[in-house]
């Protein structure tokens, strides 16, 4: 029988209790997660690729399941590297949904044999994003409960080095 592998990309800047969910309900579906740091060089994260990559596998640390990595292109090329066509993306909310629907359209243009799964956040959850974190160090208010315990201390070694 073949693995069902899939592909979960996204900036992760930085990853989430969100994030770590999403990857969790993606193993129960699939036999291979993949979860991709996506490179945008238009675009300048608060913490770099090296440092999310190590997050993330700080996070999965343990989980055979899970390969971490980054890429820069086109998610679908991710797709063909990958050697799969399931593409998961996690929804927090109906413009989220519009937003990855749009890009499933153009997605299925450039690979036709695509198979995008959406998979939509917890009614606690909802609120939850990376954006949301960064404000919250940005202004120095409480993040704890949005970052997975298990990156916590890295998180905050990363921060001291930043003088954040």
């Amino acid at each position: 029988m073949e693995k069902r592998k899939c592909v979960f990309a996204g900036s992760f800047d930085p990853p989430t209790t969100g994030h770590e969910k999403v990857v969790l309900n993606c193993l129960k579906i699939f036999d291979e997660v993949v979860v991709a740091v996506m490179i945008n060089p238009d675009k300048s994260p608060c913490f770099s690729e090296k440092e999310r990559v190590s997050l993330l596998k700080t996070l999965f640390s343990g989980e055979k399941r899970v390969k971490i990595r980054s890429f820069c292109g086109a998610a679908v090329d991710l797709l063909e590297e990958e050697n799969t066509p399931f593409y998961v993306r996690g929804i927090r909310n109906t413009i989220d949904f519009e937003y990855e629907n749009a890009n499933f359209f153009a997605n299925k243009k450039l690979k036709s044999d695509i198979v995008t799964v959406y998979l939509p956040a917890e009614q606690p959850d909802l609120h939850i994003s990376s954006s949301l974190v960064k404000n919250s160090i940005k202004f120095k208010k409480d993040y704890t409960e949005y970052i997975p315990g298990k990156i916590r201390e890295e998180l905050n070694k990363i921060l001291e080095s930043k003088n954040v």
